[in-house]
């Protein structure tokens, strides 16, 4: 008279204490979002409720903050699934951390070419992580949709890497200029654009050529929408290079994320010193070849051990840092005037 329910219950009842996403429980996915809220609201909501410039020795403090941080999650991925998961999250962490560089010489770029004042450019990069946080799950989305439905785009993005590499190696890895070109022409025809500063707001309703109220985009606006490109543009990048490490979307998305959290932080100590780190592009060209050509060596052989990935990756950027310092202070010893007699 009454349907069966107890073959369906215990069904039910299993589904519901295991729901997951990608392979991993939704609690762990809450806490990484609380996580990083809470990082979120307490950078703008405390530390930087004001308007001002941030020095060199907060700035230090603030990135081994973030680095403990994200180092802190590599531990609770270590409890929660294994060891080798957490090299592949501290390998994913320590590269992205790396590539991020190349984020920093355009930055300071940007803001050098827009004469955006130090004490407004915190509100900038806050707000490009943010927008970066969403692009990135958007792009690591697609990705390993990709990577599930066809295994072999992994090839791909191995060839991507490689090729990428050699380019920056060849090229000595200069950075693109984003100030000019296609897309400041696409953004002027979309709103008017207005060279000064209005506070630190990113828009202003001034009167156009016809005397009409129209919102205006401010060059702190213009700032963020450059860096918001140069985010997808490096991303293209350093997605391919961290699934070539693992392609858990879980250890994926969390390690690129608390990499970058701490990008704002560690850029006003970087952008004093930045002309020192040159050479380390060699290195992460380098880098870029050798995940590219793990990827193949994983498809064809075997994948290799984790241990392998963080150990070559942190020996090759400790080499890049110890080279561009001792060349840097070379060039800066050879640059001074010699004392007259």
């Amino acid at each position: 008279m009454f349907p069966e329910t107890s073959s369906i219950l215990p069904a039910e009842i299993v589904s519901a204490a295991s729901l997951s996403m990608a392979g991993h429980p939704l609690w762990q996915w809450g806490l990484f979002v609380a996580l990083v809220a809470g990082l979120l609201a307490f950078d703008l909501g405390v530390l930087n409720k004001r308007d001002r410039e941030i020095g060199v020795r907060q700035s230090l403090v603030l990135s081994t903050f973030y680095i403990a941080a994200g180092l802190g999650f590599g531990g609770f991925v270590w409890w929660s699934s294994g060891g080798t998961a957490a090299m592949e999250y501290a390998t994913g962490f320590m590269l992205e951390k790396t590539l991020a560089m190349d984020n920093v010489f355009v930055i300071a770029t940007i803001f050098a070419a827009l004469a955006i004042p130090r004490h407004l450019q915190h509100r900038v990069l806050f707000w490009g992580i943010l927008g970066a946080i969403v692009l990135r799950a958007f792009m690591i989305g697609i990705g390993a949709a990709l990577v599930h439905e066809f295994h072999w785009i992994l090839l791909f993005f191995g060839a991507f890497l490689i090729w990428g590499g050699i380019k920056m190696l060849k090229d000595g890895g200069d950075p693109p200029d984003f100030t000019q070109g296609i897309f400041m022409r696409l953004l002027k025809k979309a709103m008017p654009v207005t060279p000064q500063l209005h506070g630190h707001d990113f828009t202003a309703r001034l009167p156009d050529d016809k005397g009409r109220l129209r919102r205006h985009a401010t060059p702190l606006l213009v700032a963020l929408l450059l860096i918001e490109t140069a985010d997808v543009v490096f991303a293209v990048d350093s997605v391919p290079a961290i699934f070539a490490v693992t392609t858990d979307p879980f250890i994926v998305y969390t390690s690129n994320i608390f990499a970058i959290l701490g990008l704002r932080a560690l850029y006003f100590a970087l952008a004093a010193m930045i002309h020192r780190f040159h050479d380390l592009k060699y290195a992460l060209s380098i880098i870029l070849v050798f995940i590219g050509a793990k990827i193949f060596w994983t498809q064809f052989i075997g994948k290799p051990p984790a241990e392998l990935s963080l150990i070559v990756t942190f020996a090759l950027i400790v080499g890049g840092i110890a080279v561009s310092m001792v060349r840097s202070r070379g060039a800066g010893r050879a640059q001074k005037p010699s004392p007259q007699r």
